[in-house]
């Protein structure tokens, strides 16, 4: 096991939560379906956070509304991570989840990630790094001062509680890096 799974402060983020830390102690996780995780972070002022959204509704005809609930949990991680030193110009964004979890049924977990790219976009917010969409489960922790991410796909469907996650397949050296798992 690594030290990111040692952290001494775990803040587990459920579904319209978001966290900012500043402590290098502190590991943020969750899990993901169809869900997205943004990973945002200030590297200078050593600041970052994660929230976890799943937009409304099928997003047809009423996606100004469904995107606008998607907005407004950005935007509380954006100025959560400003009020903490950060500044916007400098924020990197890691994006997670966004998986099909049901055959047959309109594709949300694609439309979540669609919508966190193009909001990332239209902020001018570096994205790093992403997985996202196929069709199973993540389970993510992220070190929001060092920006380190580990990831475990999760076989079947999206469990209640974590699991543990599974041994290290392969590693990406460096800080701020994701490691898949």
């Amino acid at each position: 096991m690594t030290a990111m799974s040692h952290g001494r402060n775990r803040v587990h983020i459920i579904q319209g939560e978001y966290r900012v830390v500043d402590d290098p102690d502190t590991v943020l996780a969750t899990v993901l379906g169809s869900c997205v995780a943004a990973c945002l972070r200030d590297a200078e002022a050593g600041v970052g956070g994660m929230n976890h959204f799943l937009l409304p509704g099928d997003m047809g005809a009423g996606r100004g509304d469904a995107e606008r609930y998607g907005v407004h949990l950005m935007e509380l991680l954006v100025n959560g991570l400003l009020k903490k030193g950060a500044r916007r110009d400098r924020l990197e964004g890691k994006l997670f989840g966004g998986a099909r979890m049901m055959e047959g049924l309109s594709d949300i977990g694609a439309k979540n990630a669609a919508f966190a790219k193009r909001f990332l976009q239209n902020e001018g917010i570096r994205l790093v790094a992403e997985d996202l969409g196929g069709d199973r489960g993540r389970r993510i922790e992220y070190s929001p001062v060092s920006g380190r991410a580990r990831q475990s796909l999760l076989s079947g469907p999206t469990p209640t509680v974590a699991p543990t996650p599974p041994a290290a397949i392969s590693r990406l050296p460096a800080a701020g890096s994701l490691e898949l798992f």
